[in-house]
Order: structure tokens, then sequence, then C-alpha cells
């Protein structure tokens, strides 16, 4: 874990894109907190907090013409085993959905707070996900991520994140914790069930639920419109192989665009005190690639941009990283940044790692000839 200090520098914008480093006398302001607002404001000057209504409505046309082609696609194919191209063409759609979902929850696609909020429950309702359960687990990650007994996105969950959790691990979950960096992608297929599960077990839970009625009828409503063609239309083996796949794909999807964002990131000390920017940038790492990753990720490529402007448009996303990397140097604030791949492997080897907490300090072949003897 780290506790990291503040940086005793803050910046003076020059030209849109371009930062340099000043110092600041002010002992009112914190530094770093001061820099962050200059470079806002330079953000704010280039025009990068506006809305991009044309480009998500492409978006969202694009999404419905493909779901339309899935639609045609199955109808036509019939009784055949080529559905399950289909199966796996509605997990990939599902996902853009989600990351549809996760621009509205923060503000990104319509002109005000609560016309996002409503679009946010829709889509997340047409995924199968509920967007109360979500909304409030997401907040507290972008409010302290990476921290210890704050951010709800490093505790257990079959996966260990932290070496506590995976030395308390017992059982199955002790064994698949041992092995859960090689297990990590064949587990994300079973996370579209786990997401469902966790949405109707906080909509059926007790307490206030905002929104409780409406998203399980769009929820239930979702279901019923995507089950009963398939077990309608399709042999009733070849109906639970389709959502299988379908289940499967959307799950590996997600999770394989969320994980490189935060994972093998530093992770921060319960009672560490850090400015927001240092706090956002140094847990969070871009993913290389260009246009491409945008599209593939919804923008979660630009993982430290989107930490540090939640509200901006993934259409805008990559001019915001030119001036943040430049604020960064200024400021000697690392910026990770790397390549799909490597992000994976980087992944694999933390989970790992904090899996060898699980072992049995003892588990090897000569302490076991040891203590037979």
């Amino acid at each position: 874990m780290i506790s990291l200090t503040q940086v005793d520098t803050t910046t003076t914008t020059t030209n849109p894109g371009r930062i340099r480093q000043t110092y600041s006398g002010n002992a009112d302001f914190p530094p770093m907190a001061r820099a962050y607002k200059d470079v806002l404001n330079v953000i704010r000057d280039m025009g990068l907090l506006r809305r991009t209504p044309v480009f998500y409505s492409l978006v969202g046309a694009a999404l419905l013409l493909a779901f339309a082609g899935c639609v045609a696609g199955f109808l036509l194919l019939g009784d055949s085993w080529f559905q399950l191209l289909i199966a796996g063409a509605l997990g990939i759609l599902f996902t853009q959905v989600a990351f549809l979902a996760h621009e509205a929850a923060h503000r990104q696609i319509l002109s005000s707070g609560p016309a996002n909020f409503r679009l946010a429950r829709i889509l997340a309702g047409v995924v199968g996900m509920s967007y109360s359960w979500w909304d409030s687990k997401h907040t507290k990650h972008h409010g302290n991520p990476n921290m210890v007994g704050k951010d709800p996105d490093i505790e257990i969950d079959t996966i260990s994140f932290l070496d506590e959790d995976a030395a308390r691990s017992r059982g199955v979950i002790r064994w698949i914790t041992q092995r859960q960096g090689w297990l990590f992608f064949p587990l994300l297929t079973l996370e579209g069930l786990n997401l469902h599960r966790l949405s109707f077990q906080h909509l059926f839970s007790r307490g206030t639920v905002k929104g409780r009625w409406t998203e399980l009828g769009i929820i239930t409503l979702r279901f019923a419109l995507l089950l009963t063609p398939l077990f309608l239309l399709l042999p009733l083996g070849m109906a639970f192989a389709f959502f299988g796949v379908m289940v499967a794909v959307f799950g590996v999807y997600m999770g394989a665009s969320f994980a490189p964002n935060h994972k093998g990131m530093p992770i921060i000390a319960r009672d560490a005190r850090l400015d927001f920017f240092s706090k956002q940038v140094r847990t969070s790492r871009n993913v290389s690639g260009g246009w491409w990753a945008t599209w593939m990720f919804g923008g979660l490529n630009y993982q430290v941009e989107h930490h540090l402007f939640p509200s901006m448009s993934r259409m805008n996303l990559s001019r915001a990283r030119d001036v943040v990397r430049d604020y960064c140097a200024a400021n000697s604030v690392p910026y990770t940044e790397t390549t799909v791949l490597r992000s994976y492997g980087i992944v694999i080897r933390y989970l790992n790692r904090v899996g060898l907490a699980a072992r049995d300090p003892f588990d090897c072949p000569a302490a076991g000839q040891f203590r037979r003897a």
C-alpha cells in the first residue's frame, strides 16, 4: 500500500494543451488542488466539457441497427447452431449498451442531470442490471479509487484484490484464490450471471431502493422479450446454449473492459490523505490504441482523464489526454499508460501475487517431507 503526500507545486496555464510548472505561496489553498483547478480551466476553455449529442445519436442509431440485424439473423437462421454467433454478437452489443449507461450516469450524454439519470436507469435495465445498485457502488469507487475500506471495487467477490482478503479465504474459494490470476478470464464467463444476481438481490432487499419497481419492471420486460423467443423458436438445449454464450461473452467483455483500469495500480492505505488529482491519476491506468480502443472500451481506455473529468464525452477524452500528460510531467505525478495486452499481463501477475497470501507457507514438496517425517 502507499501513503502519498501532496506535491508542493502548482501550475499556470500558458496555452491550451500546454502547462508549465510554477510555485504557489498561497498556504490557504492546497497546491495540487490549485493546480487541478488550473488544468480544469484549460479543459473548459478548450470546450472539452461540452456535450456531443450528434456523436451519441450516431452511436445509439448504430446499436439499434446492430440489434435489428441480430433479430433478423436469429429469425433467418432458425434451428441452427450458427445461432451461437448471434448470441455472441448480442453479448457484445449489451456490453456496448452498458457503456452508454455508464456515460449517461456520468451526465455525459444529455443536457440535464435528471434526464441522464433516467436514461441510465433504462439502459442499465436493458442490460439486465440495477442502476441504483451500480450507481451507489460506482460513486464510491470514483470518490476513492483503490482505497482500502472505501472502494467497493477492491472488496472480495470470489477474486481477492488485497493480501489480507486472500489470506482469509477458505475452502473452494481458497483454491480459486491461489490460482486467481490464471483463472481470471475463465471466471469472467460467470460475471454476467453475477451482475444479474447482485442486481436482483439489491432490488429485492429490505429498506429503501430508489426506483425499485421501475427497475424491476424494465429488467423483467427485458428478460421476457429475450427469453421467450429463445425457448419458443429453438430446441431446449440450443436455447440454453444461446443464453449461456450470450451471458459468457457479456461477462468476459465487461470484465476485460474494466480490469485494466485500476487492477495492479497502487493500493491506497485506509488512513492515507491525498489530494484529488494525485489520488485519481496514481490509481488509474490508460490503455493505448487510439480510436479503436476508445470504441472497444467505451472510452474507459482513457481512465485517467475519465476519473479527472467524469462528465466528459468519450469523444473528447483523447484531446484531454495531451493536457493531462503535460500537467503530470510539470508536477512530477506518474502518468500510467500501456497496451491492452500488457495491461492484461499486469492484471494477471498482480492477482497471482495477491493469491500467494492464500497459500500455506509450508506448502512445498520439501516442507511436506519434513512434516510427514
